[in-house]
């Protein structure tokens, strides 16, 4: 499935009045094109508040990157955890009532987290890149910015916010861009997480170059139903690859129990990126040690 990164119903400004024409099929179909045109939007009011020649000296101040690749692949628990600050989703609403992300943070470094990811969507999420520069400051665990990014101006922002990866969305970018965003991320140190959900998006991925780490999103976009059997099938579909071109396979979604870890983890995955079944709970700790009893 291809997100459409365009609004096809843009507004129209006549001088005096902004109307929008009704055309056909301008209706974003799932949540995730609905996210990607309201970014269209929000970069460029971002580029007006800080053009990206400023931003880039911010860049050359902030410390270095943190691994964030090598993180996972020396896990602390197995599988690795990406643990995820998280307050809110669209679907769920709010998750995390009392919301501190410090303290979240350092409850998920305190439990065993390998790393760290920080949604940092405003409008849908309810997350901040404020949150990530607090969570950067206070915590030594490698930043995962959880973003949806369409523009290298994002990639830049995150760095300056002190994140070590950066997600990058199969479904949203097409190859040309991804090898071309790829390029800024390592060049700034940073670790690119590209995240697929369906075979043939693998198979996309597979044909780059430099693909060291893939998340398997194991939500459907269509209905948002959720299944760990999306992280079996594709990995089986493409170990021979995977495991020859040594790539880091991350299962998301619909992780809530140990058990959940295991089947995953037998299916080829070396990390989990977690956030709701986790984040939710009183006691963040006890949580992790939950889901890894051993």
């Amino acid at each position: 499935m291809q997100i459409r990164r365009r609004n096809p119903n843009p507004k129209v400004n006549s001088g005096e009045v902004e109307y929008r024409s009704k055309i056909p099929n301008t209706e974003p179909n799932n949540i995730l094109e609905e996210i990607i045109w309201f970014k269209e939007v929000e970069v460029e009011r971002m580029r007006d508040r800080l053009p990206l020649l400023q931003l880039r000296q911010q860049v050359e101040k902030a410390a270095p990157a943190l691994d964030f690749l090598s993180a996972l692949r020396n896990g602390k628990t197995s599988p690795a955890l990406i643990a995820e600050v998280k307050k809110a989703s669209p679907s769920k609403g709010v998750i995390k009532a009392d919301f501190n992300p410090v303290a979240i943070a350092k409850a998920y470094e305190q439990g065993g987290a390998s790393c760290l990811s920080v949604l940092t969507d405003e409008k849908f999420f309810q997350g901040s890149f404020e949150n990530l520069s607090l969570i950067r400051s206070e915590v030594d665990l490698p930043l995962l910015c959880k973003e949806f990014i369409i523009y290298p101006y994002q990639i830049y922002y995150a760095r300056a916010k002190g994140a070590d990866a950066v997600l990058l969305i199969a479904a949203v970018l097409e190859n040309k861009d991804l090898n071309y965003f790829i390029k800024i991320v390592k060049m700034l140190g940073m670790t690119p997480l590209i995240e697929v959900h369906t075979l043939e998006e693998m198979d996309r991925i597979l044909e780059l170059d430099s693909v060291e780490l893939i998340g398997i999103n194991n939500r459907n976009l269509e209905d948002f139903s959720v299944s760990l059997q999306t992280t079996i099938d594709i990995f089986a579909a493409r170990k021979e690859i995977l495991e020859q071109r040594n790539i880091t396979i991350v299962s998301e979604s619909g992780l809530h129990t140990s058990d959940d870890l295991n089947t995953v983890e037998q299916a080829g995955a070396k990390a989990v990126l977690i956030g709701e079944s986790i984040v939710k709970q009183d006691d963040l700790v006890k949580a992790i040690a939950n889901l890894f009893p051993n």
